[in-house]
């Protein structure tokens, strides 16, 4: 038996989680057995540079971060819930990733 597994990813928790609910409750409208939204440990990029160019003066650092956020959904294979999936309406910061899993 073939499942998909959908892949999500976002720098943005509210829209992954938006995103992540809207293709549950479709795929349990249209009958498909669904497992998830399942989260994975966020990835931090964390970057330090110094507020002086010269690199004279006061030590001060600026830090910046940024928070991907990722999620997976496995979803019984089914041709109308994947192609359902495809046409919904997805933000341009949010990242889906389909492969097709035997299981």
């Amino acid at each position: 038996m073939q499942i998909a597994r959908l892949k999500i990813s976002s720098n943005s928790i509210l829209t992954i989680n938006e995103v992540s609910n809207k293709i549950k409750d479709l795929a349990e409208k249209l009958g498909g057995n669904i497992k998830g939204p399942i989260p994975i440990p966020t990835k931090k990029l964390k970057i330090v540079t110094r507020k002086a160019v010269s690199g004279d003066g006061t030590s001060t650092f600026d830090r910046w971060e940024m928070r991907i956020h990722k999620r997976i959904i496995d979803i019984s294979m089914n041709e109308r819930i994947l192609k359902n999936i495809v046409r919904l309406e997805i933000p341009d910061s949010v990242n889906i990733e389909i492969k097709l899993v035997d299981k």
